[in-house]
């Protein structure tokens, strides 16, 4: 496989210092002084300094790629630590594209980090991703998955995604454009997204922390196999890791013959269902919620949820008992609640349907929490 990136400057000039923190990939067969130029002179643009991204941005760093893009517009929380590798406790409220600059600014002064801290969407994406050679992709929603392949498509860039949940993990090399007809994308893998009440977020089924390790350090793995054209990426093909078991499963992709490329960017949020910023009837805000007082407040996340944090007032209903019997909750209205809004949104389908008053809190205990709304700590 051709290398992604064009080494122009001539490996006589690589300095000293990174000739020697890096003889021990210049002594890889393959890729030499000349593997080595091309990571020194490689732009890479990772989405997400979570989980994934931790691991990934660590060890791009530690290999001396010239220039890593940071996309972020979270802050570090205690609750990120147990696989955010690369934050530590003192970095908590620290906007996460900081802090993880201040990490590899600490492993290594030969890279220059470059941060957008900033949502990524459909009005930026093009203009950011254009400046560099490869994208990865670490973040845990759909919408920004289908935003960044379709970007990374539109612009023929590869695309480096992997995912995780609770003991799975999954990782593979899309690239539109790919040589010898090989083009594939994330559509290929999931054409249409999944329904928003279907998807559990990592705080809401949980992840084992290593796992985000074993998958974040083979999207980096791809990452350089790009970058120096040694090897044979993951094209067209699924790795899959069964912690619990041990093991790995490998499938084949390819592309659908009347699949149609992608031409532009969309709305992704309405693309994969998740509810506008306006919110609908089924919601209610934070805000408004604060203001009610006295409503009836069910939450529906599992008792160890509960424990770490509620809202003062409410009733623990679990999702699965309230879906078995959604009439022992009588037809009083009511303001349902989760983590973020997922299961909230399907409790109240359910209760709405039995003619129930019932309202989602939009973006869960998260929004509340974010709106500076005093909550319940056990």
């Amino acid at each position: 496989m051709d290398s992604v990136v064009d080494a122009t400057e001539p490996p006589a000039n690589l300095p000293a210092g990174v000739l020697e923190r890096a003889a021990r990939t210049i002594a890889l067969p393959g890729i030499g002084i000349p593997g080595q130029a091309r990571i020194t002179a490689a732009r890479v643009l990772v989405i997400g300094a979570g989980g994934l991204g931790s691991p990934v941005l660590s060890y791009l760093a530690a290999a001396g790629v010239g220039t890593i893009g940071i996309v972020d517009f979270d802050t570090v929380d205690l609750s990120n630590l147990q696989r955010q590798v690369i934050h530590r406790s003192a970095d908590i409220g620290e906007p996460k594209t900081a802090s993880a600059a201040r990490s590899i600014a600490a492993l290594t002064d030969s890279v220059t980090v470059i941060q957008h801290r900033l949502r990524l969407d459909a009005s930026n994406a093009l203009e950011i991703f254009a400046d560099y050679d490869i994208v990865v992709d670490g973040t845990d929603n759909f919408a920004t998955r289908y935003l960044a392949n379709d970007a990374a498509a539109l612009l023929s860039k590869p695309y480096v995604w992997g995912s995780v949940l609770r003991f799975d993990g999954q990782v593979s090399v899309f690239w539109e454009g790919a040589p010898n007809g090989r083009s594939l994308d994330y559509r290929d893998l999931h054409p249409v997204p999944p329904q928003p009440d279907q998807v559990l977020s990592c705080s809401e089924a949980g992840v084992l922390g290593s796992v985000c390790g074993v998958i974040g350090t083979m999207m980096a793995t791809e990452v350089l196999k790009l970058i120096t054209g040694v090897g044979a990426p993951l094209l067209g093909r699924v790795q899959n890791l069964d912690a619990l078991s041990g093991s790995w499963r490998e499938f084949e992709l390819r592309r659908s013959p009347d699949r149609m490329p992608v031409t532009q960017l969309i709305d992704y949020d309405e693309f994969c269902g998740v509810p506008s910023a306006g919110g609908s009837e089924t919601e209610i805000s934070a805000e408004q919620l604060a203001a009610l007082g006295g409503v009836r407040l069910i939450d529906v996340r599992e008792p160890y949820e509960h424990d770490l944090a509620h809202i003062d007032g409410d009733e623990l209903v679990p999702l699965a008992r309230l879906l078995d019997n959604p009439g022992a909750l009588g037809t009083a209205p009511m303001v349902v609640y989760c983590a973020s809004g997922a299961r909230s949104a399907r409790a109240v389908a359910v209760l709405r349907a039995r003619g129930v008053d019932a309202r989602s809190l939009r973006g869960g205990i998260a929004a509340w929490h974010a709106a500076a709304v005093p909550a319940d700590p056990s």
